[in-house]
């Protein structure tokens, strides 16, 4: 098997698990968030910035992964 035929099998796995795990994350994130409302309604702006704070963060780290994925899709050739 040569680089660019492991590569091809790679990369959109690695994709598919940086969304599964992004989407795990942002579930989880906003999950807990809407609870923790529901407990304390009068802290809600502060619970909700920093859902959003990190929410973006989460994203961020499966966009880096998306890119990841463009650079190395020029190397499979």
């Amino acid at each position: 098997m040569t680089t660019g035929t492991a590569l091809g099998f790679a990369l959109p796995l690695m994709m598919a698990i940086a969304a599964f795990g992004s989407a795990l994350g942002l579930g989880k994130t906003v999950s807990s968030a809407m609870e923790a409302i529901g407990r304390q309604p009068e802290a809600a702006p502060k619970i909700q910035i920093a859902m959003v704070i990190g929410a973006a963060f989460i994203e961020a780290l499966t966009i880096y992964a998306l890119l990841t994925v463009f650079i190395f899709q020029g190397k499979v050739i």
